[in-house]
Parts: C-alpha cells; structure tokens; sequence
C-alpha cells in the first residue's frame, strides 16, 4: 500500500492537509516536519490543465504537466541543442532523410498493476525481496535508504523498446486519437502514395534500434523530437484506459502519477526506477513528491507564495506585477532577499495578427477585413505603436521591444540590423492612412480582438492608435472563445502570442508557410507568398547554418514587409522561487524539469 513509509506518509499529509487549492495552502502548518517539507516540490498552475497525456500537451499547462512523467528519444541540453535521452545515440544518414535511434537498456515504465501483468520471470522471483529486485535493476547495492523506499508493495512494469515508439508515434497521427501534435510527423516523415504516413516511417529493426524515415530533409527534426508530443508511452496502458488515459497516466519519467482531484489538486510521487544517475551516480529525482495546485487568482497566487506554501512561481501577470515590480523593472524594496528572482530571453512573440483571407469573415469582420487587407494600413498600424514605452511602462521592462521581424530575441537567427522592424513613427503612420483614404473625415474604425490578460496592453495600443486618428473597440472575449476565433478565420484584427515548440527560427516562420493554413496549421493569419514559401522550403534543407540562418532573415524580413502580424515585443521568463531551492534553473523554452530539484 502506498500509505506505507515515510514517502508515502508524506502523501498522505498532504491528502489529509485542507483539500483541494487549500491542500497546498495547509501543506506549511498541516503538520508536516521541516525535513518533510523539503521533500515536496509545490508549484501552483493557473491555467486550466486538460490532460496529462502527452498526444495533448499543447500548452504550457499540460507541457509542464506530462515533463515530470515522461521522457523522450532526446532532450534539449543547456544550450537548447537536442541530446540523447532515452536514446544513449543516434545517427543520421549523408541525404537526411533516415534517422536511427539505439535505445538505453533497463529503462522501465511506471509500475502499474492494472496496466501490467506479471511475467513468468517475475512469478519465478515473487520470494526475492524488493531490495534485491532494486539491486539486480541498477546492478548495485542497495544502501538503507533505499531498501525502505522500495519495501512498499511494487506495481509490475516491462522495458521500453523501440516498438514502444513506433507505437507512439503512430498514435499521433491516428485520426481516432484527434491529437494536436500530428504536425511533428505529418508532411515530414515518408507517405504513401495517397500522401498519407507510410506504414514503414516508423521501423523498430530490434528491441533496442529504431528507425525513422522521411520524406525530404528537414534539418529541425532532432528538435521536434525533443517535444512532448513525442513521448513514449505504452499501448497497455492507452488500450486499459481509453480515453481516462488522460488522467491515468503511464511513462518513464522520474516522477509518478498519484491522485489528480480536478481544478484543486495534483499529485506526484518519486519514480523508484527512473533510469538516470547523477554525475556522484546517486539516483533521481531528489525529490520525493510533486504537489500542484490550481489557484487561478494571480495575486492569490503571489500571496500564497509570499506565505512559502508555494515554492515556485513561474510569469508575471497583470494582477500581481505591480506588487512584485518597481516601474523600472526591479524588485520592490519590501520583497529584495525574501526569494530568488531569474530573468531569461523567452522563446515567445508577443503579437497582433491579421486575418488576411476573408472566407469566413462576415458582418462587422468582413468590413474591417477590407480595410485591413490593404498594407499601408497595417503599416500605419505599426508605425503607431510606441513598443518601447509599452515595455517600460506597461510591462515594466519584462520584454524586449519587438522592433524587428517574428523571430525572438532568444534564437540565434534574431538580428535587428539584418531585419530592421518597425520603430515608432505617428507622422509617417498618419501619411499611410491618408494614402489609404482614411482621416479625420473618414476616420479608420476597427474591433480588436483580445483575452483578459492582455487588457491593459490592448488599452495601451489603443491610445497609441487614437493618436493618429484610428478608432479601435476592445473585444475581451473567453481564451478558449479566442482560440476559436482565431484558428477559423472569424475575426480580422486579433492579440496572440507564439511559444516557441522548439528552439529553432523554423518554427516561427512555419506561421507564415501557406501549407499551414488554420485550422489544421499555425498560420492563423491566412499569409500567403510564393516567393515566402520557395524561402521556406530551402530553409528546412539547408544543412549548412549560416546559410539557413541568412534564408530565415530573408524570410523574416518579408514577414515585416507584407504584415501579417505586428510583433509588439518579445517576452522574458521572469521566476520566483524560494531561497532554499536548488536545482531549479532557466532556459528560453521555460521547461519546468525537476527531476534535479532539492530543497534544503
């Protein structure tokens, strides 16, 4: 039983704590010792979490979710290049086009006992001990500490192997699975001739070597597989479960499914078995459990962590910026020394998006989608917009202005000298619309469309374009009403932002390639350009990288010529996080791994 030892005793403090958000909030004063307080990770997720199936981890939410679960073939290292995780090396052949994978040996799923049947060879050992189990899987002794752990009763489990992969990989084209993420294979990987995935793009040569076939070259594909959507996980399970897979899951990763109360409150424990060793060769997570909660109130947040019943907190919001930060950006006096405060380049574009096609536009959007259609007026647009006072006082300096092309600061492609943006110009924004026809008799009249949380910037553009005459009305509308919106074509004028999938410029500029046309791609914006797309389609080949680096300019400096979006800024990470956390660093993709994390 779970509830045995002090692993699991602890668990079940925090079960038996205030219930729900409040069980996160009563974790500091419900009981628990100071020693056992450090073997918990708490972290809050305001946004809503919908699955902890990584084919649906198309958010941060469930991103950060379904990374303490499970791994895949690679990983992205300190400098965000990809490296092997599950797979100990790879190779990839002279043309580009096969990549072969060799698996790491002993590396387990989560031990379930639902999900698993004993093996023979497990019926043959049923009288060893667990100690002894735990010592013949790492091949060495097992010290007290761990022999305690691993005396609780043991789900049953099985090695991952390469068909493991095929069939995940599988699954996210699966029309019947309707995951998000069957763009990573989908137009990559070899096709048949009906221009489907070949049966054969995914080949498992052995238990422990698999092979993927593609298409065409595509140079960021190590990248893609670094993904969540490209975790492994196990047909047992997804077969058991169905559909509950979402809240049952199965992985490798170094920390395990427990209890998952909707909306209140999530539960992780220590994966006993997780295959990786630090560089002392002293078994991971440090960790012995994860608990999340769900307060969606951003100051209730911050408050809460204030109160050390939170050990992390991740974005600063409208709601609790103004009590964290001084204008200039800084720490206010009051917080300087009660926690840590990390500032890092964000792979994510903050922008304005046009809805160039006009198909599904009708009423009040189609007007405005003619007007819009036209680029001096999306010129004038820009040209209006003071991008460095909004990140100084509206933001209080967490950004950059976003003063050249799409791509963010944080890649390397980024150049503002080889991609000059726009910079604030009201005269020549006022000279652009009387070119279009529009003054003070015949004032420009548009309805943006945007979410709460970028109300005050919307406020803030709006005066901007006030002051050269365009009249714009503010729709806040629901996030996921926006995302409807948005990804049909039903609104001509609209806020989003791009969180970079993985650390290349590609996948920046795919929102631009006309193949990816929304809903089934990121081009929300309907952009088509054939000499944009002719770019694009060098770009993903080019094995050489300062020439794909010079084809992404190329490509980006079109993106600011033709305007499709305006990029108001790029985004920092700005974390808090409790003095005693270690472990706990920052990268541009603002992964949450934690499977190196303690508290002292």
């Amino acid at each position: 039983m779970f509830l045995h030892g002090l692993r699991f005793r602890l668990l079940a403090a925090l079960l038996g704590a205030l219930g729900g958000a409040g069980l996160l909030a009563g974790c500091q004063g419900g009981g628990l010792s100071a020693a056992d307080e450090r073997r918990v990770f708490r972290y809050n997720q305001p946004e809503a979490l919908t699955s902890l199936d990584p084919a649906f981890a198309r958010n941060q939410a469930n991103s950060w979710a379904v990374a303490q679960l499970y791994n895949g073939l690679l990983e992205l290292d300190s400098t965000l290049q990809p490296a092997p995780a599950l797979a100990r090396r790879y190779q990839i052949s002279p043309d580009g086009l096969t990549y072969t994978f060799w698996l790491r040996k002993r590396v387990l799923f989560h031990r379930d006992t639902i999900v698993f049947k004993k093996s023979e060879k497990q019926l043959a050992r049923e009288d060893s001990t667990d100690a002894e189990d735990e010592a013949r899987f790492h091949g060495k002794p097992v010290d007290y500490k761990v022999r305690e752990a691993i005396r609780i009763g043991q789900p049953f489990t099985r090695d991952v192997t390469a068909a493991d992969f095929v069939y995940s990989f599988k699954r996210l084209l699966d029309a019947k699975t309707a995951s998000p993420g069957g763009w990573i294979f989908r137009g990559k990987v070899l096709e048949d001739k009906q221009g489907n995935p070949s049966d054969t793009c995914f080949v498992a040569v052995n238990d422990s070597t698999l092979r993927i076939h593609l298409k065409a070259p595509f140079i960021p594909f190590l990248g893609i597989l670094t993904m969540p959507y490209a975790y492994v996980v196990p047909h047992e399970a997804v077969e058991k479960y169905g559909k509950d897979f979402r809240e049952h899951p199965v992985g490798t990763g170094p920390f395990q499914f427990k209890l998952w109360d909707e909306g209140n409150v999530l539960l992780y424990k220590r994966n006993n078995y997780y295959w990786r060793r630090d560089s002392k060769d002293q078994l991971l997570p440090y960790l012995d459990a994860v608990a999340i909660s769900f307060i969606a109130d951003r100051k209730t947040e911050f408050l809460t962590f204030l109160q050390g019943k939170l050990d992390f907190l991740s974005g600063i919001r409208e709601g609790s910026r103004d009590l964290i930060l001084n204008p200039d950006g800084s720490v206010r006096a009051d917080f300087k020394g009660r926690f840590q405060v990390q500032k890092a380049p964000y792979l994510n574009t903050e922008y304005l998006g046009f809805q160039l096609d006009s198909t599904n536009l009708t009423g009040a959007q189609a007007t405005q989608g003619r007007a819009l259609r036209d680029a001096r007026v999306r010129q004038a647009l820009n040209y209006a917009l003071n991008k460095p006072e909004l990140v100084a006082y509206v933001l209080s300096h967490v950004g950059r202005p976003g003063k050249s092309g799409f791509v963010p600061a944080a890649l390397p492609s980024f150049s503002a000298t080889q991609v000059p943006g726009y910079t604030y110009q009201p005269q020549r924004a006022r000279a652009l619309l009387a070119a279009a026809g529009y003054g003070p008799r015949r004032p420009l009249q548009l309805r943006l469309s945007t979410v709460a949380e970028r109300k005050a910037v919307a406020e803030y553009l709006q005066k901007n374009w006030a002051d050269v005459g365009i009249q714009v009305q503010i729709d806040i509308n629901q996030s996921a009403a926006q995302q409807e919106l948005v990804d049909n074509g039903r609104t001509a004028f609209f806020s989003k932002s791009w969180l970079g999938d993985y650390p290349d410029a590609e996948n920046y500029l795919a929102l631009f390639y006309s193949p990816n046309f929304s809903p089934a791609g990121p081009d929300k914006t309907h952009y088509k350009s054939a000499e944009y797309d002719q770019l694009y389609q060098q770009a993903i080949r080019e094995q050489q990288g300062p020439r794909r680096t010079a084809l992404y300019q190329q490509m980006d400096r079109l993106v600011v010529r033709d305007v499709p979006v305006i990029a108001l800024y790029y985004d920092e990470i700005v974390r808090l996080t409790q003095n005693n956390v270690r472990g706990l660093g920052t990268n541009p993709m603002n992964q949450l791994l934690l499977e190196r994390v303690r508290k002292q």
